[in-house]
């Protein structure tokens, strides 16, 4: 398993991160368990979660995740070989169950959230501490527009700087990580980090996959600039490039058959270049999966990508992308295909 490096720290990471969202509603504590012992098999060290997980998210599932894997870490006594990643929430009035039901990314948030994943997790630190979402209404989420609200509340983010600087110095976090950012955002936090003599972030986690390039716009000469590489969510567009959603079909048990909410992947363009790209895949005796994980974890601003799995047998696919090289006639007909129908599911 490729090792890099993580950020400008002295961390490396695997090029390939165990996710964990769907352990709580789509898979038992057992299954988790069997989830990471096999990817430690495999040679993954790192782990990424989220206070929020399991997805969809629900109060009575809020934390249970982290608790998943906190049962494996304290069971099987390995914490010092892992990068363990896991998310504070941002604001969102789905999320009323959470603290006092308005949660933001300010000091007295981000203190308890920290102090309750570490617990859930059983762990005393936690090596990667990333923001879930801005603090501020933005074109996140599968908007392109921006549109700007001058009178919409947002914590400063000096604040939430200085909280994870202290965070930092005592021994709770090491790092600091973006998610679902903007190219302004990522670049205010290092920005600021610069100025005032506070942490730089040291990733950025966003969705990246055939289907949404859109990283690539604003966000990958970031990336690769100030060394926050990508941390590549939904690398098959929530399963969409293995062609399972064509035609209307919602398989039993699969995400779109447990959350309501509608799919970013589940339009008319979505669906014509998912076609394509799995022609490509039978045209050149690659598995569509494997080839467009591939394509991914092939980036120059990617840093790790990260796949989540509901079976053994799914991950065990997925993670054999790892020794996939596309050649320069599958990429360019992937070119060919991102350039007539560019970003159909952002």
């Amino acid at each position: 398993m490729q090792l890099r490096r993580l950020g400008r720290t002295d961390l490396t990471v695997t090029s390939i991160c165990l996710g964990t969202m769907t352990w709580g509603s789509q898979n038992s504590e057992a299954e988790a368990h069997a989830q990471m012992d096999y990817a430690v098999d495999q040679g993954v060290n790192f782990f990424d979660t989220a206070e929020m997980y399991a997805v969809p998210p629900r109060a009575e599932t809020y934390g249970l995740t982290e608790r998943y894997i906190g049962s494996w870490l304290e069971s099987r006594g390995l914490r010092d070989r892992f990068v363990l990643a896991t998310k504070v929430v941002g604001p969102g009035s789905h999320l009323h169950y959470v603290r006092d039901g308005n949660p933001r990314l300010d000091r007295r948030n981000i203190v308890q959230a920290v102090e309750d994943s570490l617990r859930r997790l059983r762990t005393d630190y936690i090596d990667l501490y990333q923001l879930h979402w801005p603090d501020r209404k933005t074109n996140t989420f599968g908007r392109l527009g921006y549109v700007h609200d001058a009178d919409a509340p947002m914590t400063p983010p000096l604040e939430t700087l200085e909280v994870m600087d202290e965070l930092i110095r005592q021994g709770k976090i090491r790092h600091f990580g973006l998610s679902n950012e903007t190219p302004w955002g990522l670049m205010t936090f290092v920005h600021l980090a610069e100025t005032h003599g506070l942490p730089r972030p040291v990733s950025i986690q966003n969705p990246y996959n055939l289907l949404n390039r859109s990283f690539e716009i604003g966000l990958a000469e970031c990336a690769i600039r100030e060394d926050c590489g990508l941390l590549a969510y939904a690398p098959l567009a929530a399963g969409t490039l293995t062609g399972k959603y064509l035609d209307g079909r919602i398989p039993p048990g699969t995400r779109r058959a447990i959350d309501p909410r509608p799919s970013r992947y589940g339009n008319s363009r979505g669906e014509a270049a998912t076609r394509a790209y799995l022609d490509i895949a039978r045209r050149h005796g690659l598995d569509p999966a494997q080839m467009a994980i591939a394509f991914v974890m092939r980036q120059p601003f990617v840093t790790s990508t990260i796949l989540g799995a509901t079976s053994l047998d799914q991950l065990r696919t997925d993670m054999a992308a790892r020794d996939v090289q596309l050649d320069e006639a599958v990429l360019a007909e992937l070119e060919a295909v991102h350039a007539e129908n560019p970003n159909p599911c952002p």
